[in-house]
Parts: C-alpha cells; sequence; structure tokens
C-alpha cells in the first residue's frame, strides 16, 4: 500500500503593517494640524527630495473625495494654498496625532482667503525650522509645531501664542529638548500692542490659579504657576517679523528690547526665560541656528539656541 503526504503549503508571513502613514494621510494630518498650506509647503514638509507632482496627484484626488479644497492666492501665477473641508475635519478628527487638537472646517474660499497671509505667513517660519533640523540631524516635524495654542490668565482672559514650537538638539550621546512659544508679526499692529505681547507672557509666567468653591478646594493642588501642568520649563518666548522694511523691523525689535528693559513683570521673567526677535527672512536665507537671533535683553546676535 504506498502512502502519499501532501507537503503542507508553506505558511503565509504575517502581514506588519507598515510605522509610515501613507502620504495621503499625513497631507490630511498636516491641514488638520496647520489649518492651511500652500503646495510647495507640504513637500517641504513632507517629501521635500521628490517632484512637486508627487504631493499635487494625491491632493487631487482628495480634493475628488470631497476631503480638501483650496483657495488660489492673489498674484501668485496660480499658486494653491489647501485646506479642509467638512468632511475632511470630521475624518481627522481621530486621527492618533490629532486627538485633541480641536480642528476648524473652512467653509469658503472667501473664508480660507482671510486665513491665508498669517496662517501662511507662520507656516512660513516652521518650514524654516524643519529644514534646519533636516539639515543638522535634529528631531523637528510637521507634528512638533502646533499652531494657536491658547493658556488662561485668569477672569476670563488668555495668551494665545501664534504657534507652541518643540524641537530636539542632538549630539553625540546627547539630546536636548527645547520649546518656544513663536509670535509671527506681518507688521499689521501697532509696535507697541506687539510689545504688550511680552506683558500676557509675563502675566502666563507668575499666574497662579485659585482654587473657587468647596467642590474644587478638595481636589489636590498641584503647586507652582499654571504653566506647571504643560511644560517641566517655561518655553523661550521667539518673535518672528516680516512686512516691513528692514528699518521698520529694527524699530519694532528694538521695541521690544525697551519693554523688556522698562516693565517689572517682563524684565523679571526674562532673566530666567530666554526671549529673542528675528527677521523671517533672516530665518530662510542663514538658518534658525545662525546669528539672527537679537536678545531681547540685550547682547550680541545668536542662534535661537543660545538666547
Amino acid at each position: 500500500m504506498t502512502t502519499t503526504h501532501t507537503a503542507a503549503a508553506p505558511a503565509l508571513p504575517a502581514h506588519v503593517p507598515s510605522p509610515v502613514e501613507p502620504l495621503p494621510n499625513q497631507l490630511l494630518t498636516a491641514l488638520g494640524q496647520h489649518r492651511m498650506a500652500t503646495t510647495g509647503q507640504l513637500q517641504a514638509l513632507l517629501r521635500p527630495a521628490v517632484r512637486r507632482q508627487t504631493v499635487n496627484t494625491p491632493l487631487n484626488e482628495l480634493r475628488r473625495q470631497g476631503l480638501v479644497d483650496y483657495t488660489v492666492l492673489p498674484r501668485s501665477r496660480g499658486m494653491r494654498a489647501w485646506y479642509l473641508t467638512g468632511d475632511g475635519v470630521r475624518m481627522v478628527k481621530d486621527f492618533p496625532a490629532l486627538r485633541g487638537r480641536p480642528t476648524y472646517p473652512i467653509t469658503s474660499t472667501t473664508a480660507a482667503s482671510l486665513k491665508t497671509p498669517h496662517t501662511l505667513t507662520v507656516l512660513r517660519t516652521h518650514v524654516a525650522f524643519v529644514a534646519e533640523a533636516r539639515k543638522r540631524g535634529d528631531e523637528h516635524g510637521f507634528l512638533d509645531w502646533t499652531p494657536e495654542v491658547s493658556h488662561s490668565l485668569g477672569d476670563g482672559e488668555k495668551v494665545i501664542a501664534d504657534a507652541l514650537m518643540h524641537y530636539t538638539l542632538t549630539g553625540p550621546g546627547q539630546r536636548t529638548k527645547l520649546r518656544a512659544f513663536v509670535e509671527v508679526d506681518r507688521t499689521t499692529m501697532s509696535s507697541e500692542r506687539l510689545a504688550s505681547k511680552l506683558i500676557d507672557y509675563a502675566r502666563l509666567w507668575f499666574y497662579e490659579p485659585q482654587p473657587v468653591g468647596r467642590q474644587r478646594s478638595r481636589q489636590p493642588a498641584l503647586p507652582g504657576p499654571a504653566w506647571l501642568r504643560w511644560y517641566p520649563v517655561f518655553p523661550r518666548i521667539l518673535f518672528v517679523l516680516t512686512g516691513g522694511s528692514r528699518q521698520v523691523l529694527d524699530n519694532r525689535i528694538s521695541d521690544l528690547q525697551a519693554m523688556t528693559a522698562q516693565h517689572p513683570l517682563v524684565a523679571t521673567m526674562a532673566r530666567t526665560v530666554p526671549l529673542g526677535a528675528a527677521v523671517l527672512d533672516d530665518l530662510e536665507v542663514q538658518g534658525p541656528t545662525g546669528d539672527v537671533w537679537v536678545s531681547l535683553s540685550g547682547g550680541e546676535s545668536r542662534s535661537w539656541t543660545e538666547l
């Protein structure tokens, strides 16, 4: 009697999901994080080494699916600024990277056009830091920059930073984590109002919330200022200026320095919190770690990491 043995089929390898998000998902996440971005900015953040079409193709497909749309920037030869639609916002709100991050749909191209100047200028600043980190081997990606971060000052008041930046310097056997509140000034407000932002940050630096009511008083209070709930060290404060002549921007930096020297709360904060200002064009040409930052406490221009 002959026994026939059938060889067992080789086991199929288990599917291992890629740790890298597909480009369409990254595009949706980036637009959820930053509200709006041009095609070139998305390419610089996500795929700097590829042809523009590599980014354009999935963007157009996402638009056909009704998840993103764009507005054409004026006097730009057709440059597009992309943003999430209502359907896009609903899709990304549960993305792991965006959990807890409010996303707001832009309801029309008119609404989009009103937001573009400031939103895209803030993102220009982020792109400069991303390019520098990539060149240096530091850690700073498209999710390490959170626009419109708000903190309470009590009595219904708050300070809203244009962005909160996380940046990790890397060296031989060493990693240094840095944080910064970033204020991007397009010369659309008075110089005095810009300088008064330093007072708001000084108030946040000092602010200690007081328990209100019997129920809240039972809660264990975290000793010290409120910012310790979110940061081990108070973030440095960086002002990035654009939209005026060099003389105009230099005058605004001088006003920031005067506020630092003359206001008692700001002067006290400046003893421990690094404060600096730079011109956006200089960041883009020389890089953020170049000697382009003016310390608001005085001294020679230097890198933002050495303020």
